[in-house]
């Protein structure tokens, strides 16, 4: 299965049955909005829990630049969240220097090229939490 809009595409149509696992993990689709645009962008995105939050990786393979979905949400922290059937709204922040680490460590357990992505790059790659909204 292609990693894009396909993926996209299949996993909204099946609720993830097609698209929630992917090259041995997971992956949830998130929604921001257009930082110029105001658009609705949906990413699908590799993914760990961590308690009742969700943690992915702003990694765009090591690019010395942001992914747009992360500058999206720095614009606009509000987000959509899809896991399997599970369609909720969330706050997204970026991971804080003390939490980083051990959020780091989740991440490169499911999706070890992060460590590689962060050797290709000057820019410290950021690990984003998603917080439901209660």
């Amino acid at each position: 299965m292609l990693f894009g809009k396909e993926h996209v595409r299949k996993y909204q149509e099946t609720d993830g049955a097609e698209g929630h696992e992917w090259n041995n993990t997971t992956v949830l689709l998130l929604t921001t909005t257009g930082r110029n645009s105001g658009n609705p962008y949906t990413t699908p995105l590799i993914y760990q829990q961590n308690g009742d939050d969700y943690v992915v990786v702003a990694s765009k393979g090591g690019d010395p630049d942001h992914p747009d979905w992360y500058k999206n949400l720095l614009a606009n922290p509000d987000v959509q969240v899809q896991v399997l059937a599970d369609k909720f709204e969330a706050r997204a922040r970026t991971a804080d220097e003390a939490e980083k680490p051990g959020l780091w460590g989740l991440m490169t357990r499911t999706w070890p090229d992060y460590d590689e992505y962060q050797k290709k790059t000057d820019r410290q790659i950021p690990v984003v939490v998603l917080e439901r909204a209660r």
